[in-house]
């Protein structure tokens, strides 16, 4: 079971270790990688909180080593720690993804209000992520005649007309969109389009 720490990545003990203590300092847990190497023999897909990267290691970049880290489905909130000469390669790294970054020396209390809103930033997106694999969970407890039920309602029709154009009676509808109701737990049609927009829904349903 993993938990949301800061993943520090830095091939200099020292760094580690006064990064962890300014850290702790503000209450923030932390982990310690001396190379991207060891960092990479976890399973990064499953890790929570935010990677802190020093851009500059031998062997490989942090760059090569956030390059490396998504492939493998790792999707925690990246800073960079640069040099001056290291700010258009984190530049670029933002605009591919990246989170954030800070040149050296950089503030100690603006580098934990950056770890914070990007361990902030991990968490809503894991919320969101257990909410849509909640979402698609239910949808298929949907029997296919539900799911066709389902999507006359999305349009706004009403039981009549759903009955009418599926060649069922009016009372099997509205069984069926209780039933609906009850596996998406929602309480109106109004509801069920709102959680289903987050799924890009039309998709979704056959």
């Amino acid at each position: 079971m993993t938990f949301p720490v800061a993943h520090i990545i830095d091939d200099d003990p020292d760094v580690c270790d006064a990064l962890t203590w300014l850290l702790k300092s503000r209450g923030v847990s932390s982990l310690t990688w001396t190379s991207p190497e060891a960092f990479l023999q976890a399973d990064v897909a499953q890790l929570q909180g935010c990677m802190l990267l020093d851009v500059r290691m031998p062997v490989m970049s942090g760059i090569e080593l956030f390059d490396r880290a998504r492939k493998m489905g790792c999707r925690l909130p990246v800073i960079f720690l640069t040099g001056h000469g290291d700010v258009p390669m984190a530049v670029e790294a933002i605009k591919n993804g990246a989170c954030d970054f800070l040149e050296k020396p950089y503030d100690d209390n603006a580098l934990v209000d950056k770890v914070l809103a990007a361990m902030r930033i991990d968490a809503e997106s894991k919320q969101r992520d257990g909410s849509l694999e909640l979402l698609r969970a239910q949808l298929t407890q949907l029997t296919q005649r539900e799911q066709e039920v389902m999507r006359e309602i999305l349009s706004g029709k009403l039981n009549k007309v759903i009955a009418d154009e599926l060649g069922i009676a009016m009372r099997t509808v509205e069984v069926h969109r209780a039933r609906i109701f009850e596996k998406m737990q929602v309480r109106s049609a109004v509801e069920l389009s709102q959680r289903l927009k987050a799924l890009d829904a039309p998709g979704s349903l056959g």
